[in-house]
């Protein structure tokens, strides 16, 4: 018998949990959340004790024993920006992790890993957070100081697919350029030089491609003018940012499998928009390459919108110029975390501190 290993990624409306036996997937759940019973939490750290309880639930239905569990890592949330690598999780971290400025799921990930891991004396950790941040000095001007740009994007599943690929054809990820993209509920898309993610997109409320829930960069002009037209609070709008942004604003729907049925039934206007969609990611696709002076070893399309043919032949045909495009659909992000605290489990690699 091996390491066991729970990994656990919350997202806005499901848990996901993993139990894995060393590398060996043993049960895969997706604890689904109604929008009710969200909307009965009035933060998401409210929603702590609950997810953690129904996580626990689930293993004992399971028949799973957690002291049986070696390690537990959860998805890592917005602390402040780090590198890239696994931390163990610290009082400093379950602090940031409880007060972050910016309110995600994936916050909750380290705090239900400490609670389970600490129930049953074991250590958990979280590892490549969304604020992963390698940006070089250069990527973070914006055109106002008191407006830098930020590095906020899919990290975990963005190293493993580049990993993936570069185990796949021989090759080290410290030795390629590689421009990634994660499409999902939210679009991030990254320069990795070297095995460093040198420019990315904030993905999460305003910057690079419009997606599925979120707005990406929008007009300055027009979005001042929507702050001061008095239609809409603060809240509002950083909703309208995230979460009723990008294709839900537009066609009221964030499922591009839905939405490319209603083009395959006559609905023009969703063709368009799917297209505008794929034409932004296209184009930061070509910044990114850019970034790295048109040296690129390889463009990588992942998430759970690399499903979608439409979408990813439109990018083929507009960015295959640059460099050989590689498709992994989905996200590998549990595989990833397992991954992450087995290399810590045997000692090849020694947790980061969160400080």
């Amino acid at each position: 018998m091996g390491f066991k290993i729970l990994a656990i990624n919350p997202g806005s409306t499901s848990t996901k949990v993993a139990l894995f036996d060393n590398d060996t997937q043993q049960l895969d759940l997706t604890l689904r959340h109604t929008a009710e019973q969200i909307a009965a939490f009035p933060n998401v750290i409210d929603q702590l004790q609950w997810r953690k309880d129904m996580i626990l639930k689930a293993l004992a239905e399971q028949g799973f024993d957690v002291r049986q569990l070696s390690a537990v890592i959860g998805r890592g949330g917005l602390v402040k920006p780090i590198e890239a690598g696994v931390y163990e999780v610290n009082e400093a971290m379950k602090h940031d992790l409880t007060n972050a400025t910016m309110e995600h799921a994936s916050n909750l990930g380290g705090l239900i890993a400490e609670q389970i891991a600490s129930q049953v004396g074991v250590k958990a950790y979280i590892a490549d957070p969304v604020v992963v941040d390698e940006m070089t000095e250069m990527a973070r001007y914006s055109g106002l100081p008191e407006c830098p740009r930020r590095s906020i994007f899919h990290a975990l599943n963005q190293k493993a697919t580049a990993r993936l690929h570069c185990d796949k054809i021989g090759k080290r990820y410290e030795d390629m350029n590689l421009v990634v993209a994660h499409m999902g509920g939210g679009i991030s898309v990254s320069a990795h030089c070297k095995g460093r993610v040198i420019d990315t997109n904030n993905a999460l409320d305003g910057d690079g491609p419009f997606a599925p829930e979120r707005a990406g960069t929008i007009p300055a002009g027009e979005l001042v003018e929507l702050c001061f037209s008095g239609k809409y609070t603060k809240r509002d709008l950083k909703k309208m940012l995230a979460g009723k942004g990008g294709l839900v604003a537009h066609l009221g729907s964030n499922s591009v499998m839905h939405l490319i049925e209603r083009v395959e039934a006559g609905d023009k206007q969703a063709g368009v928009v799917i297209d505008a969609m794929s034409y932004n990611i296209s184009k930061a696709i070509g910044a990114m390459a850019a970034a790295m002076s048109g040296s690129v070893d390889a463009i990588i399309l992942t998430g759970g919108i690399a499903y979608n043919e439409p979408v990813v032949k439109y990018i083929e045909e507009h960015c295959s110029f640059i460099a050989p495009i590689a498709v992994y659909p989905g996200e590998n992000e549990m595989e990833a975390l397992m991954l992450n605290a087995l290399v810590v489990l045997k000692g090849t690699i020694t947790p980061k501190v969160y400080a």
